[in-house]
Parts: structure tokens; sequence; C-alpha cells
């Protein structure tokens, strides 16, 4: 049997408005951008593709089945800009089709500097999900999946027994994304391994009339899914939410692909639809995925590059996280949220480097025209928050650096 495992990213960030370092305001972010950019892609993605998995989900009666996970940052902007947006998600959530998954609530990498604030974050994601949508997540995924052994002893501590992570080749080796597999010594815990190659060939090839398999039809990709049986128990297809209707325009026929996917995989009595907390319970693991260092499904290194790549990255992201014990102390709460929207990725993605095979996939979205203006403007914000905490409570002096006794 061959299950097709559907898991959605949906994530946009509270993007940041042009913030000059004599700027005095505390309004960081760009609302009226923010606004028109959910808007855009809730029009192009979110409601014609919520309205083709409901009529899915209801012509397959429980055949068809999908997972997403949506941030805390993304759900804010539907309450906020787009609330047909998030009651469509509702009325997804009512089928009995559709499981949502945890992951942490500003879309961070707290993981790597807190484990503190990883797991508040991860606490208010799941209380989030369980007031829209009346389920209680047991699936991890780690921001843009990223994940070592630690992250999944991490996570096993706060009782997630399944979690989502990269199928990287340099660790897999000779083996498949197609089977689910253990972490090193974590024998009750399962993984499932993006398969990149299938999930690329529908959010990067799709449309590319260069490619080889071009055009790719809903056959065709269900005859692909088939052909792991004998092979491997799962085809992993995780995916940006985005890919339908506004990575790939509704004219390439995305919307009318994924229409008909269903139906061509049920063509094959040994094929079927699972969420991931359904796979990992139908099938055992065949081994263990041994990932001493970190790994991510961003580009083609996956790593932490589009991150961490960099001099400006690294600065911004170490400045940010010192100040979290002050932030804390501080008592203040829209100090604290500002502090904690400052965290999501995309900020440090669009200070990325990174060209060549990469560079399109880091335009997308950006709002700035280099990664130093989006250093610039990140300091500027952060410099600014360092003073507002200055009148909210006392400095943090850097005690650690001055009890460390000379060499």
């Amino acid at each position: 049997m061959a299950s097709v495992c559907f898991y959605f990213q949906v994530h946009q960030p509270f993007r940041l408005r042009r913030f000059s370092i004599f700027d005095r305001g505390t309004d960081y972010f760009d609302e009226r951008g923010n606004r028109a950019l959910v808007e855009r892609i809730a029009e192009r993605c979110y409601l014609p593709a919520n309205a083709v998995l409901m009529e899915l989900l209801r012509r397959h009666e429980g055949r068809f089945r999908v997972a997403f996970s949506l941030t805390g940052v993304i759900l804010e902007q539907f309450e906020r800009y787009a609330p047909r947006v998030l009651e469509s998600f509702q009325r997804l959530a009512q089928t009995g089709g559709v499981e949502f998954l945890a992951e942490t609530y500003y879309h961070s990498l707290a993981f790597l500097y807190s484990r503190e604030e990883f797991f508040e974050q991860i606490r208010l994601h799941r209380a989030r999900i369980e007031r829209l949508f009346g389920q209680t997540p047991t699936v991890f995924r780690n921001t843009e999946l990223i994940y070592n052994n630690e992250l999944a002893r991490a996570v096993a501590g706060l009782g997630y027994r399944v979690v989502l992570c990269e199928g990287a080749d340099h660790i897999l080796g000779y083996r498949s994304p197609t089977y689910l597999y253990t972490p090193p010594r974590l024998p009750d815990v399962k993984l499932l391994l993006k398969n990149y190659r299938m999930s690329d060939d529908i959010a990067f090839r799709f449309s590319d009339r260069a490619w080889s398999e071009y055009p790719l039809t809903a056959d065709k990709f269900a005859e692909w899914i088939h052909r792991i049986n004998g092979h491997g128990h799962v085809v992993n297809l995780f995916l940006d939410y985005e890919t339908f209707g506004e990575h790939q325009w509704a004219e390439t026929g995305i919307f009318e692909f994924l229409r008909y996917l269903p139906r061509a995989v049920l063509r094959y009595p040994e094929d079927d639809f699972k969420t991931p907390s359904e796979c990992a319970r139908a099938y055992e693991a065949s081994g263990e995925y041994d990932v001493p260092h970190m790994i991510s499904w961003a580009d083609v290194e996956r790593d932490l590059s589009a991150w961490l790549g960099n001099a400006m990255q690294a600065n911004a992201l170490h400045e940010l996280y010192r100040l979290e014990p002050a932030i804390k102390q501080a008592g203040d709460e829209k100090l604290l949220d500002d502090w904690r929207k400052l965290q999501t990725s995309d900020h440090f993605y669009y200070m990325c480097t990174k060209h060549f095979a990469d560079g399109t996939v880091h335009k997308y979205f950006n709002p700035y025209d280099t990664p130093y203006d989006a250093f610039i403007n990140f300091m500027n914000v952060l410099d600014n928050l360092r003073g507002r905490l200055g009148r909210a409570a006392p400095q943090p002096e850097d005690s650690a650096a001055r009890a460390t006794p000379a060499a």
C-alpha cells in the first residue's frame, strides 16, 4: 500500500515597515502592506484552494485526507485582515478529514537560541489551534522543518510522538523517504520524511515547460505514487500552501491538478490518503534516522545557511535573543509580542546573501531590494525596541561577560 500524506504549510510574517534610526514610533509592522498581501494571497490561493479541498473531502467521503500547519502569526492576520479565510479553514476542520499540526507560534528559530521560549511558543500555538479548530495537535513540525536528534528529544518531552522533517539525501544515503524512521534511542517516536523530489515536482516544476516531465497530469503523478508499492509505505508531499494559485498561478492548471489527483490516486485499490498521525499508526518504522547536525527543507544545502549563513543574520539573531530575560521581566505584553514577532524566521531569510540556484526563492515575497536593506531596517527596529525596554525596566547587564576571568 502507498499512502499519500499531504501536509501544507500556511504562513506569512508580519513584515516590518520602513523604519529609520530617527523614527520614534513603536508601530513596527507594515499594516497596510501586510493587509494587502494577505488579501491578495487569500483571493489567489487560500479561498480557492480551500474550496477545492472542501469539494474533495465531501466527494470522497473520508478517503481523502490532508494536514495543515498554520502559524500563529498567519492566524492573527486571518482574524484581522481575512476572516473569510479563517472561516473556510474552520469549515474544513469540521469535516473530520483535516489534521492540524503543532509548531512554534511565531514561526521562529527559538529552538536554536532558547528552549524556554521554544516550549512557550509551542504551548501558545497549541492553545490557539484548540480554540479555533477544536483539535489538540499530536504531530510536531518545526519552523522550516529545522530538525536534529536533540529536537526530537525535546518535543518528545512535550508528548509529541510524531515529527516531520526533511528527507535529506546525505542522511538517508541509499534509503528512501517512503518509509518511516525513528530518532536514535527514541523508539516510540516516528519520523515522517519529506519526499522532496515529488513535492518539488508540484511546488517548483509544475509549470516549467523546459522540464522533461512537463506537463504534469494527475494521472501521471498518481502512477508515480503507485510505483512505490513494494518500495515503501508513504509519499510525504510537504508543500507551502501558496503553491496553489500564488507560486503556481491558476492559469497553469494547478487547481485542476489538485482537483483530479485524489480520483487518480484512488483508482488504485492499494493506494490511499492518510494524515501524518494516521501514517504513524498504520506503519512501523524501518530503521533509525540519525541527524546529529541541523537540517531543514530550505535550498539545495538543506541546512541553516538560509537564516544563519552570514554575519548580519548571526548578529541580528544574537542581539534579539539576548534581550529575552529583560523582555520577560518587564511585564509589558505589547513589548513581549513585538519582540516575539521579530523572531519570525522570514526577517532573517530576507538578509540571506545566497544566490544562483536559490536566488529566486529568496526573492519571493521579499519586501527589500537587498539583504543589507533588510538587516539595517531590522536593526533600526530592534534598537527602538531596546529603548522601549530600557524605559520599561532596567537593561540587563552583561554580568556573565563581566564575571568571566581574563584568559
